[in-house]
């Protein structure tokens, strides 16, 4: 199976997907991802393939412990999501899924920053379907403003890379030169795919607008990737600290704020990438064992977690907190699964979050960093406040709005099982995930005082939201967001703009001014404004010829457009007197 480049097994699959039917398409949407697996499983660290293109060496494939983690998850989260969207009758959505889970293990595996770049392009462009296929005019408003943010993300991107290459570095590794503009321009397009405040509006404004199925797929890899390429190439960055704190307790706020059920769950993927950026920031081994393996539960419970959000909406329809309640009843596999969920990101004892988010809190602690210590658990206690329960409550257990959910795809509460037991398998066994991990590290989340701590802190947590409940009952109400500073001046701006070409449009047309019929043949034909000069100072024109009219229709005459013969001869002799001169210099 080292033959086969994981990435590669997807792509292929998506064309399957494309051209099989029925039965058979179903087979290779969901064969796709577990060849996938079990190809990162029996690749070896030190595997490298290279592939030459039109002269330039690519790395396709170099395999490290780092990249083998991310690969796994990436590849396990593609195996859930494609169960979960396999009852889908219309292959598109699983095909662009397959591509946008392939461009993740290619960047994942890329050796080069080439490579990399054009697997990142990839992702960008397959994963706007998934919010476009909603087929919604929101989704289709949302979608072209995601795909506008990561166009741009991709060519700072872009520049940067070409920057690095220029430079003699066309190999992925860490990027030290503060002073460059790769540097700046390569983090640039990486914060934007990560999220970090205050350009993450693209994800919290689109994510809520993909369909059920694929936004499964849109929690699980972007932000990700993004992550790995900040370990790869950022770790120690202190930047980043900085980015990460602020990340994690600014998406609790608005999350506590938000009635959407899937926006308030966006808002959580930026919270929780905070975690991982400030660990990154950090630059231990520790902490950079943190971030991965925080990322790999991350990608197994955010998924879970929009896979109950989905599967509410799939089966009332609703997406709002205000309009749902009382679904434990009618949907009780789901309010299980979503429970799990909910534990894992709270960072509850024996759940897949409680053994990777303590990671990087004890890697805070050992650098004394006391402030992103305290900061980053304050913000596990805004998550299990706002998803714990928060979402879970009015959503399964609130008032019971005389909803009739209808069944569920057997697919989908198949997918949900199998992630609300990764989640636990991995809580409960931690060894799993550890023995990934790129660094070596003697770190045991099972302590008594570690337990106890989180417990009553979740404890205590339950407690408050019980006193205040009747304060963060939900509201039917839109949070502004950051966002809102720039969209509204730049609205502003444009508008402007255009009013100004309108009133000068006016000012022209009643001036009797004809500048646009004038210039714009010249746009057309750039070589209308040298052919005019020429016959400006041709005989014909020195003799004030006219062309012939006959009941006001003017015929054409060709000589009149004709230059002289002697002109070309001129311009041969004055061409080949240049190259004359030209060799004389050369001898």
């Amino acid at each position: 199976m080292t033959s086969f480049h994981p990435a590669l097994i997807l792509i292929v699959a998506a064309l399957l997907v494309y051209i099989l039917p029925g039965r058979l398409r179903q087979i290779a949407f969901i064969g796709g991802p577990l060849l996938a697996i079990l190809a990162v499983l029996t690749i070896e660290t030190g595997t490298v393939m290279n592939y030459t293109f039109i002269g330039y060496d690519l790395i396709v494939l170099k395999a490290d412990a780092t990249a083998l983690v991310f690969a796994l998850i990436f590849a396990l989260v593609a195996f859930l999501g494609a169960m979960y969207a396999l009852h889908l009758q219309k292959p598109g959505e699983q095909i662009v899924a397959l591509l946008y889970a392939g461009g993740s293990l290619g960047v994942t595996f890329a050796g080069d920053w080439l490579t990399l770049f054009f697997f990142w392009e990839l992702m960008s462009i397959s994963s706007v379907f998934l919010i476009w296929y909603r087929g919604r005019t929101e989704s289709l408003k949302a979608g072209f403003r995601y795909l506008i943010v990561h166009f741009v993300g991709g060519n700072s991107m872009l520049f940067g890379v070409l920057l690095l290459i220029g430079s003699g570095n066309p190999l992925v590794g860490s990027l030290t030169g503060v002073d460059s503009p790769a540097f700046w321009l390569v983090l640039l397009g990486v914060a934007i795919n990560a999220a970090i405040p205050p350009l993450h509006a693209w994800l919290t404004d689109a994510y809520p607008e993909g369909t059920v199925t694929g936004s499964v797929f849109l929690s699980a890899f972007t932000t990700k990737v993004a992550v790995y390429v900040l370990v790869r190439a950022f770790p120690g960055a202190q930047l980043l600290l900085y980015a990460g704190v602020i990340m994690a307790i600014y998406g609790i706020i608005f999350a506590v704020l938000e009635n959407d059920i899937r926006r308030l769950l966006s808002y959580h993927i930026i919270s929780q990438v905070g975690y991982m950026v400030a660990a990154v920031g950090i630059g231990t081994e520790l902490a950079l064992n943190g971030s991965i393996a925080h990322a790999f539960s991350h990608i197994l419970y955010k998924s879970l977690l929009f896979m109950g959000a989905g599967a509410v909406i799939y089966a009332t329809g609703r997406e709002k907190l205000t309009e749902l309640g009382g679904l434990a009843r009618a949907m009780p596999l789901t309010a299980i699964t979503f429970a799990i969920a909910a534990l894992s990101i709270a960072g509850a004892p024996l759940f897949n979050g409680f053994i990777s988010k303590s990671i990087i809190v004890t890697a805070a602690g050992v650098e004394g960093l006391k402030m992103t210590d305290f900061l980053l658990t304050l913000a596990s206690v805004g998550t299990f406040l706002s998803i714990g329960l928060k979402l879970f409550y009015y959503m399964f257990f609130g008032e019971d709005r005389g909803l009739k959910p209808i069944q569920l795809p057997f697919n989908m509460s198949l997918a949900m099982v199998l992630g609300a037991f990764l989640c636990t398998l991995y809580g409960i066994y931690p060894k799993l995930l550890y023995d990934w991990l790129p660094f070596a590290m003697d770190y045991n989340p099972f302590t008594l005082d570690h337990i106890v701590n989180y417990t009553q802190l979740l404890l205590a947590t339950a407690v408050a939201f019980w006193l205040f409940m009747s304060r963060l009952e939900p509201q039917a109400n839109i949070s502004l967001d950051f966002d809102w500073l720039y969209r509204k001046p730049l609205a502003y701006v444009f508008d402007t703009f255009v009013a100004t070409l309108k009133q000068i449009k006016v000012w022209l047309d009643a001036s009797g001014s004809n500048v646009l019929g004038t210039t714009v043949p010249y746009f057309a034909n750039p070589f209308m404004a040298p052919l005019k000069m020429l016959w400006a100072v041709s005989p014909t024109a020195a003799r004030g010829e006219r062309e012939a009219e006959v009941d006001g229709i003017i015929l054409y005459s060709a000589d009149r457009y004709r230059f002289p013969v002697g002109i070309s001869v001129l311009l041969a002799a004055v061409f080949l007197g240049l190259i004359a001169v030209y060799t004389l210099a050369l001898q």
